[in-house]
């Protein structure tokens, strides 16, 4: 029996694309989405068959979403093409989520907990900095939140003009920063405070309040409002 076959062996009424067609996206499996992505297989290798030994790999989509280009490149199967279009769509997929959980408009912010558990799930696992900025309107409403910086704070800078370009595009009256710590320590290094308080000249300057900046760690956050820092 050979092991060769491709989607074209199947019949026309059970190839991923036609079915996709006829009855929609979600009729389709995970491993027929993602071979859709992938576009076609390998010499004597289906796509299908190469997709589902991406799940079997990583197990599911969260933790393929954070495989690297060069992980996904050191697969049979999966050149820098395939490996682009894939982390292409997963984040997408996640920006669709980011989208929705900006539409959570009217929450309330009055301590760090309140945006702890907007922001949080989003930086768990991660292993680069992400500096993301919250946007509040007068009665500190939740109005938007914004990934300004992914990469370590001390060479991926985080610049005034970026963040309070957001705060003004958004009519923000005040800023809440959060960044992650992949280490999981998450007491602020010098680098983080001095950068919290040039981010709060400037913002004097537009008259948008800094209330916070908070650090996320394994091991919890570290509020620099609630230990006076700012």
């Amino acid at each position: 029996m050979k092991n060769s076959f491709t989607v074209h062996d199947l019949p026309v009424t059970e190839r991923p694309r036609e079915r996709l067609i006829k009855f929609g996206a979600e009729s389709l499996s995970i491993p027929e989405l993602l071979a859709l992505i992938l576009g076609r297989g390998t010499k004597g290798k289906s796509v299908l068959i190469t997709a589902s030994e991406l799940l079997q790999r990583y197990k599911s989509l969260k933790k393929l979403a954070g495989a690297s280009i060069n992980e996904l490149c050191n697969i049979q199967g999966i050149g820098e093409a395939k490996a682009t279009q894939i982390k292409a769509a997963l984040e997408l997929a996640k920006r669709i989520e980011e989208d929705d959980s900006v539409k959570i408009t009217k929450t309330a912010v009055k301590c760090p907990e309140d945006i702890l558990h907007i922001i949080k799930k989003e930086l768990k696992g991660k292993k680069k900095e992400y500096f993301i900025l919250a946007l509040l309107d007068t009665r500190n409403h939740l109005i938007a939140t914004r990934t300004i910086s992914i990469g370590s704070l001390d060479t991926s800078i985080v610049h005034p003009r970026e963040v309070f370009l957001e705060a003004v595009s958004n009519s923000a009256a005040s800023v809440i920063f959060i960044h992650n710590h992949p280490s999981g320590n998450p007491e602020p290094s010098e680098e983080d405070i001095k950068l919290t308080r040039q981010l709060i000249e400037a913002g004097k300057l537009l008259d948008i309040d800094v209330l916070d900046h908070i650090i996320i760690g394994d091991d919890g956050y570290f509020s620099m409002k609630a230990k006076n820092l700012i």
